[in-house]
């Protein structure tokens, strides 16, 4: 006998979450469970009622496999230990992980069900969650580069890369925690790696903003890891991987991540409790 489709349910129905509801109803190895949206009239024509979840604390009602966040990273403060009572949980706003009240309470939380990190952007998350767990990596930096118009700053950062005009400029380099508030929908993917590098974590993993004016097609993201041997004299184990991902003007999401999310959706499963790359 067949296994039962997995039951997804999405929270959150912009472009990103308005595809995976698409796909999951056409896909016959799952089944929606439900839909939620800050805005129920976002739904309203687009969504069958029978899918639509009023209340987010209700969501043990509809008995989901797995709760996926393509929402807001307040989503996870607020219900992210409600949510992992309930189901697996892929969450889709990393950055909120920055604030370790709500990484202490999830990693805490995840003792029945699994947290899901979608690898996104990030080239070799396995390979650097098995050296973390060996003790072997010394350290790990994150360079995001992209047009100004493609970053979505706050504070001195936004003020920062809205006076880029003609030269490449270095807005930020430094720990990934302190990152985070500034640039919260830009580095899921540095938010990714420092709970994937956890002996490293958000206060040292380095992560790097270039905002380049003639970068006109492309996101770019570079991932420099280190391992055993000596830093100080180049004579430490090394991997470098650079990603160019195809994105036009102003977009602060590449054109692949909408597939690289339904990817993960797919293999955020059977990984038992913990924390997972997907």
């Amino acid at each position: 006998m067949a296994d039962k489709p997995r039951r997804i349910g999405v929270v959150g129905f912009g472009k990103l979450g308005a595809f995976l509801v698409e796909q999951i109803l056409t896909d016959p190895d799952l089944e929606l469970a439900f839909v939620w949206n800050r805005s129920s009239g976002a739904l309203t024509g687009k969504v069958d009622e029978k899918y639509i979840l009023h209340y987010l604390k209700d969501v043990a009602l509809r008995s989901p496999d797995l709760i996926i966040e393509v929402a807001h990273p307040c989503i996870t403060k607020n219900y992210g230990k409600l949510f992992l009572e309930v189901a697996d949980y892929l969450i889709g706003s990393p950055t909120i992980l920055a604030d370790q009240e709500v990484e202490r309470e999830l990693r805490a939380s995840c003792v029945k069900h699994a947290i899901y990190l979608p690898a996104g952007a990030l080239w070799g998350g396995e390979d650097i969650k098995r050296m973390n767990d060996l003790g072997t990596l010394q350290a790990l930096k994150i360079t995001m580069t992209k047009h100004p118009s493609c970053f979505k700053l706050n504070g001195y950062l936004k003020e920062k890369n809205a006076s880029v005009t003609d030269e490449v400029v270095t807005l930020y380099e430094g720990d990934v925690r302190s990152l985070c508030p500034l640039a919260p929908n830009n580095i899921n993917t540095m938010a990714v790696a420092s709970m994937l590098a956890s002996s490293l974590g958000f206060d040292k993993v380095i992560g790097k903003l270039v905002s380049d004016p003639q970068l006109h097609e492309w996101h770019i993201v570079e991932v420099d890891a280190w391992g055993p041997g000596d830093m100080d004299s180049g004579k430490a184990f090394h991997v470098n991987t650079k990603r160019y991902n195809p994105a036009a003007i102003g977009a602060v999401t590449g054109t692949v991540t909408l597939t690289s999310f339904l990817s993960s959706l797919k293999n955020a499963v059977g990984k038992g409790p913990g924390v997972h790359l997907c």
